[in-house]
C-alpha cells in the first residue's frame, strides 16, 4: 500500500500531484491511500515515489478537474481514493462520466452537488462581526460547514469584501484576508467565536421590519435555511416569534391596506389624460395645427405628452421630402438616432440602406420616420438598451404619425415591423398575416407591411440572416415597382 501525504483536508493540488505520480507508476486504486498532515498512515504503508521524469500526461475530460476539486472537499473519509479511482477508470473508458447509470458516476454527482450546496450556504449564512484591534477594524465570522469548503469558497469573500480585513473561523479550517492575500490556518474552537457588535441591534430591527407575513412559507424557508445554521445567525432569534405571529400580522396588513382604484378606473383616467394632452396642446405647447412638415418638426421638439421625452436626448422626427410618395415607418429611434436626431442611421439603418440599394430605391426620395419619436431604453452600465414602447406610448405618438401622413399625403406607407404596422392601422396585426400585401388605407394610400431591419440583425445564424435579408430586399423591390418614381437614377 502506497500513501501520499497531503497538507490539509481539502488539498487539491497535493492530491493532483500524487494522483499523477501514482497513475504514471501504474498503482491501482486499491493499492493507493492518502493521509492528511497529522494523520497516522497504516503500519505497512510505503511513501509514494515521485513522478517519473518520462511520465506521459494522463487523460482527463475538461469537466474532470473541477469535479475532482469538489470531490476532495467532501467530508467522506474515502474522498481522495474515490477521486483517484475515477481518474484511473477514465484512462480505460474516456467517456465514463457520460454514463449516468455508473455507480461511481452517480456517487460523484451526489458528492459534487453536496459540496456545491455547502459552499452556497457558506456564502449565504456567514455573518461578520466587527472588532477593534491595534491595526484597526477587523471583521470576524464563525461558520460550521458540513464539508471542507473553506478553500473553495474563500475567493468569493475576497472578491466581495476586498476592502475589509476579515477572518472566517470554522471547526475544519480557517481563512484570513488582509486586503491583499488569503491565508489559511487550522480549524478554530467555539470559544473563539466573535461576540455581538454595535450593528447587531440595527440589523435585527431591519430584518424584522422587512418580514412579510403574507409570503411566509415555513417549509420552503427551512429548505433554504436549515436549522443547523440558525444558532450562528443573529436574526435566527427572531424567526420563531415572527412565524408564530405571522397570521395576526397578515390580518393587520389586510385590515389597514389602503383602498386602491380599480384597474378599469386607472385605464379610463389614462385615456382622459391622453385626450387632454392632445386637446390642450401638450404636443409641443402649440395652439395652432402646423401647416407643413417643417413646422410640425419644430413643434415636435418640445413634445412632452408622454414620459419618454425626459430621459431621451431629443425628439427624432421624420426626414425626407415634404411631398415624398413613400413613407417608411419604423418602431422608434435607437441609441445612435437619439444622439444624432436622425432616423435609421444606426445598425438597423445600414441594413435598411443596403436593401434599398439592392432594390434600386433612392432613399432621398422617401420620407423616413418612426411610430414613436423618442428613444425608450433601460440603462445598463454605460450602455442604453432598447426597450419596446407600450401601447399607451404608441397611441400618444400616433398623433404625430397621422400628422406626417396628412401633410405628406404619400402614395404608399411601408410599416417596418409589427409596432409600426399597429401604429399605422390603429390595431395590432401580425407580420405573418400581413407581410408583403398591399393594404388599402384610403382611396389614395396603401400600406405594405414587412419586418424591421433590426429583426434581421437579431437572428442567431448567418443562414437565417441571409434568408430574411433576401425576403426584405424583395419587399423593397415591391416598393419600387408600386412607386417607380423613387427608383435610383440610371
Amino acid at each position: 500500500m502506497f500513501v501520499a501525504k497531503l497538507d490539509h483536508p481539502a488539498d487539491f493540488d497535493g492530491w493532483r500531484g500524487a494522483a499523477r505520480a501514482a497513475l504514471a507508476l501504474g498503482i491501482a486504486p486499491e493499492d493507493m491511500g492518502f493521509a492528511v498532515e497529522g494523520e497516522v498512515a497504516g503500519l505497512f504503508a510505503e511513501p509514494l515515489p515521485p513522478l517519473p521524469e518520462d511520465a506521459r500526461p494522463a487523460f482527463v475530460p475538461k469537466q474532470f478537474p473541477d469535479l475532482a476539486r469538489k470531490l476532495v472537499c467532501h467530508a467522506d473519509a474515502d474522498r481522495f481514493v474515490f477521486a483517484y479511482r475515477l481518474l484511473w477508470r477514465l484512462q480505460i473508458d474516456k467517456r465514463l462520466l457520460e454514463i449516468a447509470s455508473d455507480t461511481d458516476v452517480v456517487r460523484s454527482i451526489e458528492m459534487e452537488k453536496a459540496v456545491r450546496r455547502d459552499s452556497h450556504k457558506m456564502k449565504a449564512f456567514v455573518r461578520f462581526r466587527e472588532i477593534e484591534t491595534e491595526e484597526g477594524r477587523h471583521y470576524i465570522a464563525w461558520f460550521e460547514p458540513f464539508h471542507h469548503v473553506v478553500e473553495l469558497t474563500a475567493p468569493f469573500f475576497a472578491r466581495r469584501f476586498a476592502g475589509m480585513v476579515w477572518s472566517i473561523l470554522t471547526p475544519l479550517r480557517s481563512v484570513h484576508w488582509d486586503g491583499a492575500d488569503l491565508t489559511f490556518a487550522p480549524g478554530a474552537s467555539q470559544d473563539q467565536r466573535p461576540k455581538d457588535d454595535d450593528m447587531e441591534a440595527l440589523w435585527l430591527t431591519y430584518y424584522a421590519s422587512i418580514f412579510n407575513p403574507a409570503r411566509l412559507k415555513v417549509k420552503a424557508m427551512q429548505a433554504e435555511m436549515p436549522k443547523k445554521y440558525w444558532h450562528n445567525l443573529p436574526e435566527a432569534q427572531l424567526i420563531q416569534p415572527l412565524i408564530r405571529n405571522a397570521e395576526a400580522s397578515a390580518q393587520r396588513m389586510i385590515a389597514t391596506a389602503p383602498t386602491l382604484p380599480s384597474l378599469r378606473h386607472e385605464r379610463q383616467a389614462e385615456r382622459n389624460e391622453m385626450a387632454t394632452a392632445v386637446r390642450e396642446g401638450a404636443f409641443g405647447g402649440f395652439n395652432k395645427r402646423p401647416d407643413d412638415i417643417d413646422e410640425a418638426r419644430e413643434q415636435a421638439k418640445h413634445c412632452k405628452a408622454c414620459p419618454l421625452w425626459e430621459p431621451a436626448t431629443q425628439t427624432v422626427f421624420g426626414r425626407g421630402p415634404s411631398d415624398a410618395p413613400v413613407i417608411f415607418v419604423g418602431e422608434q429611434p435607437g441609441d445612435q438616432e437619439d444622439l444624432a436626431g436622425e432616423p435609421f442611421i444606426g445598425p438597423a439603418g445600414k441594413v435598411f440602406d443596403q436593401a434599398l440599394t439592392a432594390a434600386g430605391v433612392d432613399r432621398t426620395q422617401a420620407y423616413v420616420t418612426n411610430a414613436v419619436k423618442h428613444f425608450k431604453f433601460v440603462p445598463r452600465g454605460k450602455r442604453r438598451i432598447h426597450q419596446k414602447p407600450n401601447m399607451g406610448e404608441m397611441k400618444i405618438c400616433r398623433w404625430w404619425l397621422e400628422l406626417e401622413r396628412e401633410l405628406i399625403r404619400p402614395k404608399l406607407i411601408v410599416a417596418l415591423g409589427a409596432t409600426a404596422a399597429a401604429s399605422v392601422l390603429g390595431k395590432a396585426v401580425t407580420i405573418r398575416d400581413t407581410r408583403s400585401k398591399l393594404i388599402d388605407l384610403d382611396e389614395d394610400t396603401k400600406l405594405l407591411v414587412t419586418v424591421h431591419p433590426a429583426y434581421i440583425l437579431r437572428l442567431p445564424d448567418r443562414e437565417a440572416q441571409a434568408r430574411e435579408q433576401a425576403a426584405f430586399n424583395e419587399d423593397m423591390a415591391r416598393v419600387r415597382e408600386y412607386v417607380p418614381e423613387i427608383a435610383l437614377a440610371a
